[in-house]
């Protein structure tokens, strides 16, 4: 019986998490397997055009943004790369590659209006607000869940 208790308190499987900052909100997350590499994408607010957000996952666990794809200069948007860094215009988007912003985590809102976040797994969208309601801040970061965390959680894949 003892074992069976331990066992749901091994950490099993890594994903990348969405933990709401408001705990009475499930946690989201989408199993990694053996995959090291997401995108977030949303609406930019005041020009309207997409932008993704290009993530690896470092063997310590920490995120790397390794580019930024945007469609307008306008507002919020760099007009070019920081040292190190390209910046690249192709087909009617700027690119800026060669990033190595590197955070353990970081937060995000998800947008209630336009924004429409949704990660991009395995070449596939999944809108976060299906999994997370809309004007809510989560930590995402990566993390080993346990039998439970998984169970109580919402995996992202699924609620599609």
């Amino acid at each position: 019986m003892l074992c069976a208790i331990l066992i749901v308190f091994i950490p099993i499987r890594q994903a990348i998490v969405f933990q709401p900052r408001d705990s009475t909100q499930k946690t989201a997350y989408i199993p990694l397997g053996n995959k090291n590499h997401f995108k977030i994408k949303y609406t930019h607010s005041i020009h309207l055009s997409d932008v993704v957000e290009s993530y690896k996952i470092l063997p310590d666990h920490r995120i790397q943004q390794y580019e930024l794809m945007y469609e307008e200069t306008a507002v919020g948007m760099p007009a070019n790369a920081a040292e190190g860094e390209t910046f690249e215009q192709k087909n009617g988007k700027y690119y800026i590659k060669n990033m190595k912003r590197i955070f353990p985590s970081f937060y995000l809102r998800i947008g209630q209006v336009r924004a429409n976040h949704r990660v991009i797994f395995q070449n596939k969208e999944f809108p976060l607000k299906r999994s997370i309601k809309p004007g809510t801040s989560v930590k995402v970061e990566i993390k080993k869940l346990n039998f439970l965390q998984l169970w109580k959680g919402v995996n992202i894949l699924e609620s599609n």
